[in-house]
Parts: structure tokens; sequence; C-alpha cells
């Protein structure tokens, strides 16, 4: 075996057994859920799923590493020839003056799960799960989950909703078993840098 070979399937597997630990601590760390509703089952929305494709600005999430420290986060989905999802997360880490960075993924749709269940694939053969569990009528807003209950976002179609909206994302969430105290706000704009329920670059959770 040629000895550049051997180091690429090396380092390969170095970040695969990286990878791997991460998700362990991730869920390992994962405080006890007091919501009521956690232990019941997950109701996934039905998607037209073409609409769905497009720009989604991340209005709020439970604070985990992949989106720590970013700001003005988005994501962007768009379906491929071979009916996989090219899915892109896009944002500032550190700060609004930092250089906007873009990693690309490639999610699969789940059969049977009216397209709301998609396996992402963060780099082979690593991939975890994300779950639809609803969407507006319009497709302007929606609120994504996790298997365990552990991560959950809100997304919408502009960077900013209305409080009242944002508190229907969150009650639909609640509804769904998760514990909504532990989600906190994607600051898109500098105003809201260091205001309560936001991020903030640096922060320890």
């Amino acid at each position: 075996m040629p000895a550049t070979t051997a180091f690429v399937r090396s380092v390969r597997s170095a970040l695969v057994v990286l990878a791997a630990s991460c998700l362990l601590a991730a869920c390992s760390s994962t405080p006890v859920n007091p919501n009521p509703r956690a232990a019941q089952r997950q109701v996934l929305a039905k998607l037209d799923l073409p609409r769905y494709m497009g720009h989604w600005y991340v209005i709020a999430n439970v604070p985990y590493s992949g989106e720590k420290d970013y700001v003005a986060g988005q994501a962007e989905w768009k379906l491929r020839d071979d009916g996989r999802i090219a899915d892109a997360y896009i944002g500032r880490k550190g700060g609004f003056d930092a250089p906007e960075t873009r990693r690309e993924f490639v999610d699969t749709v789940l059969p049977d799960t009216g397209n709301a269940h998609w396996r992402v694939r963060i780099f082979w053969p690593i991939s975890v799960s994300q779950l639809t569990l609803y969407v507006d009528p319009m497709y302007q807003t929606t609120v994504l989950g996790y298997p365990d209950k552990s991560l959950a976002w809100i997304l919408a179609r502009t960077p900013y909703v209305t409080e009242a909206k944002y508190r229907e994302m969150l009650g639909h969430l609640d509804e769904q078993g998760y514990d909504v105290s532990r989600l906190r706000r994607v600051p898109q704009q500098r105003e809201q840098l260091g205001k309560p329920g936001f991020h903030s670059p640096g922060d320890k959770t």
C-alpha cells in the first residue's frame, strides 16, 4: 500500500473516531429534559419538498458545538438531480466583522416520512438525523428537531420574526416535548448582540 494512501486512511479513521467521540460527548452532556411530554413520540410535518427548498435564517437554536460562536446563521437547501439535498450552513464565526464561512453537506430524505426526516451527512461515514416538526402553511417559518430532543432550531425566510411568532414557534417545540428554556436566539443584526436570550460569541454554553 503506498505511504500516501495509508496516511489518508489513517487521517480519515482518526476523524471518524473524533467525530463519534464528539457526538457521544454531546449526548452525554445533555441536561435532563423537564418537559412532561419529553417521552412522547415526535410528530413530523408533511413537506412539499420543492417548496421547502431555498434560503432560511437561523432564528434560534439549542447551543451546540457545530454553530457555537456564529452569528448571522443561515441555511440553504437545494434539490439535486439524484433526489438528495445540497445543504449549506452559512455564518460568521466570532462576530459580524468576521468573514462569512460556508459548510456544505449532503442530505438524504428517508422514505415514508412525509419528506420530514433527513439524514445529514457530515462527512463519510458520519451522518446525523434532522426532523422537520412544523412548517407554516406559507412556508415562511419552520421548526427542526433531533431524535432524542437534545437539539432544536427555529428558522424563517427573513432574518427577523415578531415576538409573537417566536413564541408560537417555541410552542410547537414545547408541544413536542422539547425543553424550550435551552433555546437561544441567533443574532442576525449587530444590535442584537448581548441582549437577553441571544447567543454571544465566546459564551461557554
